[in-house]
């Protein structure tokens, strides 16, 4: 009786592929890349330079050969993230060049050692099935900030990561500092421990540095997440369904440049689109009608059984107040009852520039309560109450009950001392906190419980020995403190 919510009719589903595939043949995709242009000639593709036009059986070909469903693995080996059907995953978002500063409340540049807050807090949080790579350092070369982050989360944290690369020749790189952890690169691609996002430049281009990423995470055997990003009304239509369609088309595009590099790779339908707000010129996450997109194209890739992703539970505002919460608490509620398998956003604020612990332990209590309604009404009784009132005279008695006690954790959702549920009397005598006072208390008790997940003496040398010497090559003498 999980509860579920499809905004689009299955009639509008089949306009929207219909549509897109057309949008492959004319005006086409521009395609960057030599390589993946090469790919897709050889496969039947026409055109010529850089602007193709993708016949709907070469891409329907493509869409054949991706896996209906993977998993993601922690360090022990151990299956931890379904990526498939309607299974829920929540991990924080990512790629923040800022954190808030709980005391000060200010947005600042974000240093390693706020990564490593940031991902022991994850860590401890058992709503976020994944890591991500959440922030940008800005204490080291913007040559091995992507490597780096990974690094990190490799050092703290068991769970399985979304993460990305954002400069050329990185991502072998990367592939190599996942191999250590996994054993080698036949047992990172056997028990993949991280998916990589890629993205596609709207409208439908793919450039270089995306399509060659995606042809190497491809014959790596690492997940792909592709991450479309239309923005309605500025580089994408600006109907909400105009929208949805370019990205099918920029989606679909992607998927045929990655199966033909090597079919049945791992692939996400994935995306991160926003509306274009017309008064701020801004692209806001935390729009209803962000939401709104995020759910009608996970539609669309369900309906093609592919697994899902996008970005939703964050955020425009720029504290962790009252618009934070609402903004978040409905976007993760939409993308729970939407089905999407990986739910990127919880901790960010200012359109995913700031990344705050503090929102990521209150983000944490609304997924909690997001995932309790997908649990949906269960039948724990032969009847449905009439054998609760057994004895009960008029009284409200039912505390007396063995079943109520046997029953109740059951059927509530019981949160962290984050959320209020006290009387007034009880709230004034801890010191009349709010609910940001409250995540700060959390976040300094989860770091004080934390424990650093031990990797054996030679894999943590060998991470860092790896990483010293990118630094190194970089100009960076020592690794900044963390």
């Amino acid at each position: 009786m999980q509860a579920k919510m499809e905004l689009l009719p299955p009639e509008l589903v089949e306009r929207i592929l219909e549509e897109a595939f057309a949008l492959l043949q004319e005006p086409g995709i521009k395609v960057q890349s030599a390589e993946a242009r090469a790919l897709l000639l050889e496969a039947g593709a026409g055109g010529t330079g850089e602007i193709l036009h993708l016949p709907e059986t070469v891409a329907r070909r493509a869409l054949a050969t991706v896996p209906r469903e993977f998993l993601l693995y922690n360090r022990a080996g151990e299956p931890a993230v379904h990526y498939g059907g309607d299974a829920v995953h929540f991990d924080p978002g990512s790629s923040g060049v800022h954190v808030l500063d709980p005391d000060t409340l200010e947005h600042r540049p974000a240093q390693s050692a706020d990564l490593v807050r940031l991902i022991k807090v994850a860590e401890m949080l058992p709503q976020f099935d994944a890591q991500s790579t959440a922030v940008v350092c800005d204490d080291v070369p913007q040559e091995i900030g992507d490597i780096y982050r990974l690094y990190l989360v490799l050092l703290f944290s068991q769970k399985p990561v979304v993460t990305g690369a954002f400069s050329s020749g990185t991502t072998e790189q990367m592939f190599e500092l996942l191999a250590l952890v996994a054993g080698g690169r036949e047992a990172l691609a056997a028990k993949p421990r991280a998916v990589f996002d890629v993205c596609p430049s709207p409208p439908l281009i793919w450039s270089e540095f995306g399509a060659s990423n995606l042809i190497a995470l491809a014959r790596a055997r690492v997940p792909a997440e592709i991450v479309s990003m239309p923005l309605a009304g500025a580089a994408a239509p600006v109907t909400l369904v105009g929208a949805v369609v370019q990205h099918a088309a920029e989606t679909l595009a992607g998927i045929a440049i990655h199966q033909l590099a090597r079919p049945g790779s791992p692939l996400v339908w994935g995306g991160a689109p926003a509306i274009f707000d017309m008064r701020q010129g801004t692209t806001p996450l935390g729009a209803v009608e962000t939401a709104m997109i995020d759910a009608a194209y996970a539609q669309v890739g369900k309906s093609l059984g592919l697994p899902t992703h996008a970005y939703l539970g964050a955020s425009d505002a720029k504290v962790v107040d009252a618009q934070a919460g609402m903004e978040s608490g409905i976007g993760a509620l939409i993308g729970a009852l939407a089905g999407i398998n990986m739910i990127s956003g919880a901790g960010m604020l200012d359109f995913l520039a700031c990344q705050s612990a503090e929102k990521l332990v209150l983000d944490a209590e609304g997924i909690a309560m997001a995932r309790r309604l997908l649990q949906g009404v269960h039948l724990h009784t032969e009847t449905l109450a009439l054998e609760l009132f057994n004895g009960i005279d008029f009284k409200g008695d039912f505390l007396k009950q063995k079943v109520t006690r046997s029953l109740f954790r059951q059927e509530q959702h019981l949160p962290s001392a984050v959320i209020d549920r006290g009387s007034l009397r009880t709230w004034q005598a801890e010191g009349s906190k709010d609910s940001f006072a409250r995540a700060r208390d959390r976040v300094a008790a989860l770091l004080a419980a934390y424990e650093r997940p031990p990797l054996t003496g030679d894999v943590e040398a060998e991470l860092t020995a790896m990483m010293a010497g990118l630094a190194a090559r970089a100009g960076l003498d020592t690794l900044p403190p963390i």
